[in-house]
């Protein structure tokens, strides 16, 4: 198949008034299909995939949050520990820590005046911003910590942990009639002796503590990351039973080609309604949620370290590399080739780049 392109030149100078006609020609310009097609396609605007890339990573916390293992490490941290712990996106407006059982007291007062959440929102982005890589710590206005440990799949941020609103040391009278004239907002007399008493009674947790608590959180935040594309697959317990059919008939035969039109007809359903119901279900459109389902099956084949990438591809149904490394990037956030590297890393290599490199620990910062 040829493209043509027909291009027509202005008459030539000189030829007005003179009675002759203008001279046209007509050029073929070739291109292959695949080409033709590009040009055709839309360009897709830059927010377009920042918002593609908010909702897919929406998504995947929100199943998260729902999962077992999650809500189990939650219970049992807060039970421990004493602290708060949320597992949130990215730039969520919500206040820190919102919805924990754990809320502290103070803080839960202190967010109901607005001069006060707006603080607190002011630090939720400080966290967002100097927490994106590694964990970290900041001291809210009250004097509080707060504290975020993101959840990374690869290169690639879906979220993160948070805890802390604990004291590292001792609060003090002046520090919190410092903290009520910043609010700036009037109280009466039962107001400040409420507010007192939950300022005096917030947990103190010595600093040493309060570091290996939030290594514990490090480790967990990186278990999350590996099983978070697995719970996204996985069927909900209360969900339809063609769902769970149809994802069962996608992990039977996510190996063959497997169109839509295979799947719907598998669960006795149009492809629009089979669509519909899907989307609402996984949160995921059927290729989005295939090519996942694909993904996870190339990572058990690279644990074999003389599996090479490209064999796993197609073995696990991708029908092109370009489609595959697209797709695999997109949701480990980062190339196959580095995955599989990091996979069969030396561990004495590993441990020799950590102890030359030193660790860095966690970062503090505070109010000024």
């Amino acid at each position: 198949m040829v493209a043509s392109a027909t291009t027509a030149s202005a008459p030539e100078p000189g030829t007005a008034g003179s009675g002759k006609t203008g001279s046209f020609t007509t050029t073929m310009v070739r291109q292959s299909p695949t080409e033709y097609r590009r040009r055709l396609r839309p360009t897709a605007h830059p927010l377009d995939r920042i918002a593609e890339t908010a909702h897919d990573t929406g998504a995947i916390i929100s199943h998260l949050q729902q999962t077992e293992i999650y809500r189990d490490y939650q219970r049992a941290f807060e039970n421990i520990t004493g602290l708060p712990l949320a597992l949130r996106q990215a730039g969520s407006f919500q206040p820190p820590l919102h919805g924990s059982k754990r809320l502290n007291p103070f803080c839960a007062l202190m967010a109901r005046r607005n001069n006060s959440c707006a603080a607190c929102l002011r630090l939720q982005q400080r966290l967002e911003d100097g927490g994106m890589n590694e964990p970290r710590t900041f001291e809210c206005f009250a004097g509080l910590q707060e504290s975020v440990v993101p959840v990374r799949a690869g290169g690639k941020l879906l979220g993160y942990l948070q805890t802390g609103q604990v004291f590292l040391g001792p609060p003090t009278m002046r520090r919190f009639n410092k903290v009520m004239r910043e609010t700036g907002e009037t109280k009466t007399a039962a107001e400040r002796q409420e507010l007192k008493t939950a300022y005096f009674q917030t947990r103190i947790v010595v600093k040493n503590q309060y570091e290996s608590i939030l290594r514990l959180l490090t480790v967990f935040a990186k278990h999350l990351a590996v099983v978070s594309n697995q719970t996204v697959i996985r069927a909900a317990p209360a969900e339809l039973p063609a769902m769970t059919k149809a994802r069962i008939f996608i992990a039977e035969h996510h190996k063959e080609d497997m169109p839509l039109r295979d799947v719907a007809r598998a669960v006795s359903m149009s492809i629009f309604y089979f669509c519909k119901i899907f989307k609402q279900t996984t949160k995921l459109t059927f290729t989005d949620y295939r090519a996942r389902v694909r993904i996870e099956s190339v990572k058990q084949m690279l644990l074999d370290p003389y599996t090479r990438v490209t064999e796993a591809a197609y073995a696990a149904g991708f029908q092109s590399l370009s489609q595959f490394n697209r797709a695999f990037q997109r949701v480990e956030g980062e190339s196959p080739t580095l995955y599989r590297s990091r996979l069969h890393a030396s561990p004495n290599r590993d441990r020799q780049c950590r102890l030359g490199g030193g660790d860095r620990g966690q970062s503090y910062e505070t109010h000024d």
